[in-house]
């Protein structure tokens, strides 16, 4: 059996210190400090602050309380600042300055006039579709900034979702509850082939007669190859995939080399070397949406700017440049089923 410990064997637990003021506890308190440092008397600094002084003497009370230190030397009704407390006036007006920088900021980018909106769309809209928006959006709204944003579908969604993109043109539309989605166009997609291809005289053809290609296409998680996987099922064919990529002009590159064959948006200038041949079935599009985070209010540049690209609905894409249909005449298309 243990003897019995005595007082003197009980272990005396140490004394707990105080945990250190976190930053939200001292924040609301830096332009009180800043202000009794500026003045160098409290009762000027309330009258600033708009404040009662008692409230103002309790709260530098308070905060040298909770930093452990002397920020200010007492003399009669005046005070000065202690080693501690212009080391400490140095720091919060650099945060504090930071905190306007950053209202100001945010100000700015709401102005209706010269305010910013985060703008994000597809690389194949860059050309000539996305400046063409943005020239007459311009005539009425000339001062307005814009934060441009080139990338694939998915990943303008996921920047949208983390709130770095106000708005993003993108296809397919996306069907999400947390994404607000309008379609605004749809764009005819061609079957681009090298021009020494044995369907290089057509001008139709149905998707089906390129089941054994090769395709070169865009990576997983682009809208178009998505787009390219549902329109060969649905033509009853699993696409052989022989090079991706992430550019819809290297694509035709590619083909243009004989590398395989692809399907594409028209080009914004005709490609040397491949044919771009409509597709009669099945029906291939691909639609253009507009889309944006539901439930976050728009600051008045960016609804105005969504105002805009709503109201174009229909109308968002160019015609064709007529270069894109290339001259036949050197080979007449024979007799083409339907």
């Amino acid at each position: 059996m243990s003897p019995p410990r005595n007082k003197k064997d009980t272990p005396v637990p140490a004394p707990r210190q105080a945990a250190p003021p976190s930053a939200l506890a001292l924040t609301p308190r830096l332009a009180q400090f800043a202000a009794v440092a500026r003045h160098e008397h409290v009762t000027r600094a309330a009258q600033e602050l708009g404040i009662p002084q008692s409230s103002l003497s309790r709260a530098l009370a308070r905060l040298e309380e909770d930093l452990g230190v002397a920020l200010f030397a007492r003399h009669g009704r005046t005070l000065s600042l202690t080693p501690a407390g212009r080391t400490f006036l140095a720091s919060a007006e650099r945060a504090l300055a930071a905190v306007e920088q950053a209202a100001e900021d945010v100000r700015s980018d709401a102005d209706p006039a010269t305010g910013k909106v985060a703008f994000g769309f597809l690389h194949t809209l860059g050309w000539e579709t996305v400046p063409e928006l943005l020239r007459a959006f311009r005539a009425d709204h000339p001062r307005v900034r814009f934060a441009l944003v080139q990338n694939y579908g998915e990943a303008m969604l996921e920047r949208l979702r983390a709130g770095e993109l106000d708005l993003c043109l993108t296809s397919p539309v996306p069907e999400a509850p947390d994404l607000v989605a309008r379609r605004l166009d749809e764009q005819r997609l061609r079957l681009v082939v090298p021009d020494d291809h044995r369907l290089a005289a057509r001008r139709r053809v149905r998707l089906a007669e390129a089941a054994e290609e090769s395709f070169v296409t865009l990576e997983p998680g682009y809208g178009m190859r998505r787009i390219l996987d549902t329109l060969c099922a649905e033509a009853g064919f699993t696409p052989r995939i022989a090079f991706e990529g992430e550019e819809a002009e290297t694509i035709r590159g590619l083909v243009a080399a004989g590398l395989g064959v692809a399907l594409l948006p028209p080009p914004v200038f005709p490609r040397p070397g491949v044919r771009e041949l409509t597709v009669t079935a099945p029906r291939a599009v691909r639609e253009i949406g507009l889309a944006w985070l539901a439930g976050r209010p728009d600051p008045p540049p960016v609804a105005a700017f969504k105002k805009f690209l709503l109201g174009r609905r229909g109308q968002l894409l160019r015609a064709p440049s007529p270069h894109t249909a290339p001259d036949r005449s050197a080979h007449p298309a024979p007799e083409e089923r339907p």
